[in-house]
Order: structure tokens, then C-alpha cells, then sequence
């Protein structure tokens, strides 16, 4: 009965381990491209704010979630990939296999953070550019990279999943405000 108990353990973990290793390894930056598609169809709604949401509206979102992709690309393709050191972070496993980022507990960096006023333009200007970086991400180093402040030093596919799973989290924002 120990044994059996001892088996079953030891295959969840093994199943756990390669289904936390598969999802933080995902590298096709094309997993984007239906979020990009989905950011579109808000931009007609920009201007629409619930403060019992979100304290910004959502073209503060939507321009958010562009910045964050045009800047990380950036840093990827601006990174030494010699420096690239792989390390254990609880949260970045657990916020990047689950695909889950909490509401509230965090404060985005400066460069991310969208400007006082935001134009319709300058956000279709940005999904232009996101598109051509989503083209540059195939083609960087594997071990291109940046440090996030929380979940440490990401690999080019770390980020990528930490980019799908940061957008989703401000798509379902933007999907609760249109709920009113």
C-alpha cells in the first residue's frame, strides 16, 4: 500500500514537473497574436471607465499592455545572452504555469505606463509595432533576456509566456469594465 501510495506521488510530480517545464517553455511569440486581435476590437470602447473595476479606463489598459510588449522586446533584444543565469522563483512558476497574475498587488515600471492623455493613434501606432516585434522575438537568442522585478531573470521564452499571460491579465480587466 506504501509502495503504491509512493508510486502515485511520484508520477503526479513527474506529470507537475513536465507540465511546469512545457509551459514556461513555450517560445512562439505567436501565441500574441489573437490577443492583438482581441486589443483591436477594444479600441472603438477606449474611453469606457468602472472605477469599481479599474481606477483607468481602457484605453489606459490597452496602451499598457502595448508598451509592456514593444519594451520587453526591447530588452531581450538589447540583453548579453551570456548573461542569461537560470534560477528557481516561486512566484514566476507559479504566476506562469497557472497563467495568473493577482489584481492590485503590483505597480507597473515607468517606461510601461501609459501618458496622460492617449491617442487613438499612438495606440495603433504601438500594435503596428508589436506586430514587427513579435516577427523580431522568433529570431532572437533563446537565452536573450531581462530581469523582471519580481519573478527574476526570464529567458526569450519566459518572457514570452509572462507577455501572454500580463496581456490576458489586462484583457479580463478590460472585459469586467465592459461588463457594467
Amino acid at each position: 500500500m506504501k509502495r503504491r501510495i509512493l508510486l502515485i506521488v511520484l508520477t503526479i510530480i513527474i506529470f507537475l514537473f513536465i507540465f511546469i517545464k512545457v509551459r514556461m517553455n513555450q517560445s512562439n511569440p505567436e501565441v500574441l497574436l489573437p490577443q492583438l486581435s482581441e486589443i483591436e476590437t477594444h479600441i472603438e470602447v477606449r474611453d469606457v471607465k468602472n472605477i469599481d473595476v479599474s481606477k483607468a479606463d481602457i484605453a489606459w489598459h490597452l496602451d499598457h499592455m502595448l508598451k509592456t510588449i514593444n519594451r520587453l522586446t526591447e530588452a531581450l533584444e538589447n540583453s548579453d545572452p551570456s548573461a542569461y543565469k537560470s534560477s528557481f522563483n516561486v512566484p514566476r512558476i507559479m504566476s506562469l504555469t497557472a497563467g495568473f497574475i493577482p489584481r492590485g498587488r503590483a505597480e507597473s515600471p515607468q517606461n510601461v505606463r501609459p501618458p496622460e492623455i492617449i491617442l487613438t493613434d499612438d495606440i495603433l501606432r504601438q500594435l503596428l509595432e508589436v506586430r514587427k516585434n513579435i516577427e523580431k522575438l522568433q529570431n532572437l537568442d533563446d537565452n536573450a533576456n531581462f530581469n523582471h522585478p519580481v519573478f527574476g531573470m526570464l529567458n526569450k521564452s519566459q518572457t514570452i509566456r509572462f507577455l501572454e499571460v500580463h496581456t490576458n491579465h489586462h484583457l479580463k480587466i478590460v472585459a469586467d469594465i465592459l461588463e457594467q
